[in-house]
């Protein structure tokens, strides 16, 4: 049985108060904001007992205001990257504004992780909706977007549902960080990864997938089996891992399936991934430098921390080859993702 408990966590001047939602079960507590449906903390217990927090963020609300790298949070409308920030949708040309190199990425200088969402209990979880504006970042449509959380057992269970107005791209994910050890630890070269994946996403200089989808096999990206971060990153031509893998084939349907396994043996967490889209971006954290100061005053620095971001294929809207990320009206958007935790 889940417990739901809610609590003010702050305010934004001019826009309004912040609530925290708690969602407790025997092993798991998960608490979210309606800032950005952002995922503020993850308490679970290790194999020796001892409860740590097992993602990155902030003791305070002004932290995840002014937070650069997108802790925690629902990105949209269009998650990873767009190249150039243009896309031609019914013969029309959108310009989005660049924020990522020449490209643009997670929805814009302003995206669904910067907005406050409205937000109700539900039965074991939170219901949090947002109606994104035609023409919000440059995107066409209003969107009307809702994103639950549900906490069963071990289980965190995201359901993401969107409607649009007008043929828009659409993308949702969740963008939390994730460390086994306990959100503070140095890094994650000691956590051992497995996605169930047959291909990936090769990319260029500003990391916009080629267009090409290539095998796994034979590659530093074969994490078919368990691997050791810290010795397969040593193995990688850049700074980490910032990649898609395919979970799926255009054309096919999007069914759930696992994708994605993580086990820290010193704490004996493991973290398990299942969704229904065709794509998951595994991130080690390159781009943490240290500079930013998280919960407990943790100085969080580079592969300290890793993503699972399960999502469509980068750039899709420019790419025909990729599978669809147009959202028409009168269609229903729908994703789930589970992250399961346990020990070993």
């Amino acid at each position: 049985m889940t417990q739901v408990t809610h609590e003010m966590f702050g305010e934004i001047p001019g826009e309004g108060r912040v609530e925290k939602w708690i969602l407790m079960s025997p092993n798991v507590t998960v608490e979210i904001i309606n800032l950005g449906c952002i995922i503020t903390s993850i308490k679970c217990k290790g194999k020796n007992g001892q409860v740590d927090d097992i993602v990155l963020g902030y003791d305070h609300l002004e932290g995840y205001v002014t937070d650069p790298r997108y802790f925690g949070a629902v990105v949209g409308r269009v998650a990873n990257r767009i190249a150039g920030g243009r896309f031609v949708v019914e013969g029309r040309q959108y310009q989005l504004a660049i924020n990522n190199g020449p490209n643009a990425l997670h929805g814009g200088l302003k995206g669904f992780n910067k907005v406050l969402w409205g937000s109700e209990g539900v039965e074991g979880g939170v219901r949090l909706t947002h109606t994104s504006p035609d023409g919000d970042q440059g995107y066409p449509g209003e969107v009307q977007v809702l994103v639950t959380y549900i906490l069963e057992g071990d289980t965190l269970t995201t359901q993401y549902q969107a409607r649009s107005t007008r043929t828009t791209p659409i993308n949702l994910t969740n963008h939390s960080y994730f460390n086994l050890a306990g959100q503070g630890s140095a890094d994650i070269y000691d956590h051992e990864v497995s996605i169930f994946a047959q291909a990936y996403l090769p990319v260029d200089d500003t990391m916009i997938p080629t267009g090409e989808v290539r095998p796994v096999e034979r590659t530093p990206f074969d994490l078919r089996r368990p691997v050791l971060i810290g010795s397969r990153l040593k193995d990688l031509p850049r700074p980490g891992f910032d990649h898609t893998f395919c979970l799926s084939s255009p054309g096919n349907p999007s069914v759930e399936r696992p994708c994605a396994r993580v086990c820290h043996p010193v704490s004996g967490r493991v973290l398990e991934v299942s969704t229904s889209q065709p794509g998951v971006q595994f991130y080690t954290a390159n781009f943490l430098d240290g500079s930013l100061v998280g919960k407990g005053g943790a100085s969080y620095r580079k592969h300290s921390a890793f993503c699972l971001e399960t999502q469509n294929w980068p750039d899709a809207v420019n790419k025909t080859s990729f599978p669809d990320t147009l959202l028409r009206p009168g269609e229903e958007y729908r994703h789930v993702t589970r992250f399961t935790i346990s020990t070993i």
